[in-house]
């Protein structure tokens, strides 16, 4: 006969079973997962500027401040000769650089430019991409939002040095011929050789730039001291000049025109035109010298092919005509006009007579 469990430990065996049922849901629950970690965070390089290449923008400055500051008012062979050493002092070369360099400087003195390219500098390989295609081809720069108000700063900018040498160069030219009542002004150069020799010595040698311009124009590079540039926006096409300076300030806007990116950078600073131009000058300045003996036609060469034929360069490089020449070119057309109409109404009036 099977027993029977005893009525009495049935309530037992249930308050067990609640018992056990409570403990188990008085555990403590199991901790939450582990939030993931946070995701990589891109730097994004500053606008950086090689010093080396600030310091190209900085000898440009320099001779352009120390060229202009030459005086027409020459009173004796010391000042025509001290003249000529400093305008006569700059390696053809070496000034292009400095001025794309300087363009550079003041193409990253507009905020739009700087923003429409610093939009591709968060994600690093897309950075990466979009400097080497300026690399490639410089002209991709004009391709940002703000390479047109940013062309204005460098036109306007390379043009007014430009302005200011040959505004200069055709004073110092006329004062070659005011100068010719002065006595001292007919007699020889003393030295033409050594002098000749000097001025292909200076037109050999790099220039410097100034602490303090260096200081600033870099200052200027990151923004720390704008340098109050204003220009009207300048549409395309640019001059290879312009497009170069764009593109360098492109590369800085990147962080890919430092130091580490030199090899790719100093090239594009580099313009066969341009250096041409200020080539010439020079061998005309060679050829001046080689047969000028009196002081005021030392004074002629200084003038011509020192301060205009070089003024000439540097707006031509910016795309900038001489204002000057526009009014004689055009002055010329309209007197090509009228005599053109003054011999067709010779013409009729003859064809009438006949008839």
């Amino acid at each position: 006969m099977t027993s029977a469990r005893p009525a009495h430990f049935a309530p037992l065996f249930a308050a067990a079973a609640l018992a056990t049922l409570m403990a188990a849901c008085s555990s403590p629950a199991p901790p939450p997962p582990a939030p993931p970690p946070p995701a990589p965070v891109a730097v994004v390089p500053q606008v950086n500027l090689s010093p080396r290449v600030v310091e190209q923008a900085s000898a440009y400055r320099a001779y352009v401040d120390h060229a202009s500051a030459i005086s027409p008012g020459f009173t004796a062979g010391d000042d025509v000769a001290q003249g000529l050493k400093t305008g006569a002092a700059y390696e053809p070369q070496a000034l292009l650089r400095g001025a794309i360099a300087y363009g550079a400087v003041a193409a990253l003195q507009d905020p739009a430019f700087v923003a429409g390219v610093r939009k591709y500098s968060g994600d690093p390989e897309q950075r990466r991409t979009v400097a080497y295609e300026i690399m490639k081809d410089p002209a991709y720069a004009v391709g940002f939002n703000g390479s047109a108000s940013a062309a204005g700063l460098v036109i306007a900018a390379l043009g007014a040095d430009g302005q200011k040498l040959v505004d200069l160069g055709r004073s110092v030219k006329q004062a070659a011929y005011d100068m010719q009542r002065q006595a001292w002004s007919k007699g020889e150069v003393p030295g033409r050789d050594g002098r000749l020799a000097t001025a292909k010595a200076l037109s050999s040698t790099p220039g410097l730039g100034e602490v303090n311009e260096t200081a600033r124009l870099q200052m200027a590079v990151t923004g720390a001291a704008p340098m109050g540039l204003s220009a009207q926006t300048a549409g395309p096409p640019y001059t290879p000049v312009v497009i170069k300076s764009l593109a360098v300030a492109a590369l800085a806007a990147l962080g890919y025109a430092d130091d580490a990116s030199l090899g790719q950078v100093m090239p594009i600073l580099a313009e066969p035109a341009s250096a041409s131009c200020l080539n010439m000058s020079k061998l005309n300045l060679y050829q001046c010298l080689a047969v000028a003996k009196p002081h005021y036609e030392d004074v002629f060469c200084l003038g011509q092919h020192v301060l205009l034929d070089t003024g000439h360069c540097l707006m031509a490089g910016a795309g900038v005509p001489d204002p000057i020449e526009i009014k004689a070119v055009s002055e010329r057309k309209a007197r090509e006009a009228a005599e053109l109409a003054k011999t067709s109404s010779k013409t009729k009036t003859r064809a009438r007579k006949k008839g």
